[in-house]
């Protein structure tokens, strides 16, 4: 890669994400959506970690709230919390925010095509969340060809990749490969809660301390918060 934007929500996978695309290209910049989210809080911190590493930073204000049906953007159901990961049940859950990946690579991919940027580089992964449909190889591929199909790739000029490094690992493997690139996950949230203080309720804080677990690190998030006697 020579030239790359990231889908950055500021998340463990979206910063691992963007390490991976510094390792490779030249010219990087972090693209993050405000949809409305219940934790917009991961905008500002999204913010704090572009500038802590120099690069060009973008916020794209869209508002899914609108479109309704999760618990992420609809104030009127219920953020799910839970004791233990085996707690969750099969299929689509609350949090799954309709077509969401769909319509921030479509909007990614006319920013990109606008500004002559022809790869978009996600953090999706599917084996630790396997009921999120648009974080899947097939959709990934599909939406890729999608792309090509109608924009200026379509008259010959260079077709954009959708670039998705982790989609077959675990939070873990994708902790331990950004740790190997030097990545700092300090500011790095996950909790769909909307606090910089981890919930430890929702399925995001329950992965997320379960893969620091795995990788057998302290989060880094936690060691930060408790220097700054937020915690």
């Amino acid at each position: 890669m020579t030239k790359a934007v990231v889908l950055f929500s500021g998340g463990i996978d979206s910063t691992t994400a963007l390490s991976w695309a510094l390792s490779k290209a030249k010219d990087v910049h972090a693209l993050t959506f405000d949809y409305g989210q219940r934790h917009r809080i991961e905008v500002r911190m999204a913010g704090k970690a572009a500038r802590r590493l120099g690069i060009p930073w973008t916020v794209l204000k869209i508002d899914l709230k609108q479109v309704g049906g999760s618990a992420l953007t609809d104030g009127t159901i219920a953020l799910p919390r839970y004791k233990k990961l085996s707690e969750i049940k099969a299929g689509p859950p609350a949090t799954y925010v309709p077509f969401r990946n769909g319509i921030l690579l479509a909007l990614a991919a006319a920013w990109a095509e606008a500004r002559h940027i022809h790869e978009i580089v996600c953090g999706f992964n599917v084996i630790d969340s396997p009921d999120y449909p648009d974080t899947r190889p097939d959709f990934v591929r599909a939406m890729e060809k999608a792309v090509n199909a109608g924009t200026k790739a379509v008259r010959g000029e260079e077709k954009i990749k959708i670039i998705a490094p982790f989609v077959r690992l675990k939070k873990s493997e994708i902790i331990r490969l950004g740790l190997s690139l030097g990545t700092d996950y300090a500011f790095s949230v996950s909790c769909y809660a909307g606090n910089e203080m981890p919930c430890r309720g929702c399925s995001s804080c329950l992965l997320r301390e379960r893969a620091f677990a795995e990788v057998g690190v302290p989060d880094p998030l936690i060691a930060r918060l408790e220097k700054e006697g937020k915690r």
